[in-house]
């Protein structure tokens, strides 16, 4: 297990950051701000893998958990609370980025990765790109209610990492979605998963995988 400790910024007492850092010995570090789904936390077991993985590039890292969760212990977000929650991650990168002058990543699973990408579209400049974790494109077994309104207006590049068994999209569906983001985007389709991701079989190859991917077309000046 790679070092991490306890992190709070109350800067905005309406949407306080509380979370753990992953520290760098590299002075001006890339860092990721990392948050979890509509039923976990920031210890979810996908954060915590991704977050040692990051680490072990010479990463900072923020895992965090959103503003809803730090009111309820359980239980899924009310409705109302997205706002609440975006202000939460904006206030993390305002965090972030005053620890290190590298490029900021904002990454989410699900839930957390919808707010992060709608966030994005809002404030295009706020993050230089986006890593979105099983993104849940509609409610299981309702395929109409896309949840994409804000694509078009996303012009953070993007890694979407979807499960190939994940209810919440299927791959040609999460394609279909993509063509509507103006900017760059790619898809890295996890076989055998469903939407948590992470399986015991699959742990350490999923997270060399997406390390290897994001690095590699996410992080250059021009992504």
């Amino acid at each position: 297990m790679l070092k991490f400790e306890a992190f709070s910024d109350l800067s905005n007492q309406e949407a306080p950051v509380r979370g753990y850092f992953y520290p760098s010995n590299t002075p001006s570090a890339n860092c990721l701000i990392l948050t979890h789904g509509a039923g976990a936390n920031c210890e979810a077991p996908l954060l915590m893998a991704l977050a040692d993985g990051f680490s072990s590039q010479n990463w900072m890292v923020l895992r965090c958990d959103l503003p809803f969760r730090q009111s309820r212990p359980q239980g899924p977000p009310t409705r109302g609370s997205a706002e609440r929650d975006q202000a939460g991650l904006r206030a993390a990168v305002a965090a972030m980025r005053g620890m290190s002058p590298g490029r900021v990543v904002l990454g989410g699973h699900s839930y957390g990765g919808r707010q992060a990408s709608m966030l994005a579209a809002a404030e295009p400049r706020l993050v230089e790109s986006l890593l979105l974790l099983s993104y849940p494109l509609h409610p299981p077994e309702k395929p109409a209610e896309l949840r994409t309104k804000h694509f078009p207006s996303l012009h953070t590049p993007a890694l979407f990492v979807h499960g190939m068994r994940d209810g919440f999209g299927t791959i040609p569906e999460i394609q279909s979605a993509l063509s509507l983001i103006p900017a760059r985007t790619d898809l890295l389709p996890i076989a055998g998963a469903g939407h948590e991701l992470l399986t015991k079989s699959n742990r350490d190859a999923l997270i060399e995988e997406v390390i290897s991917r994001f690095l590699t077309g996410f992080t250059s000046a021009s992504a």
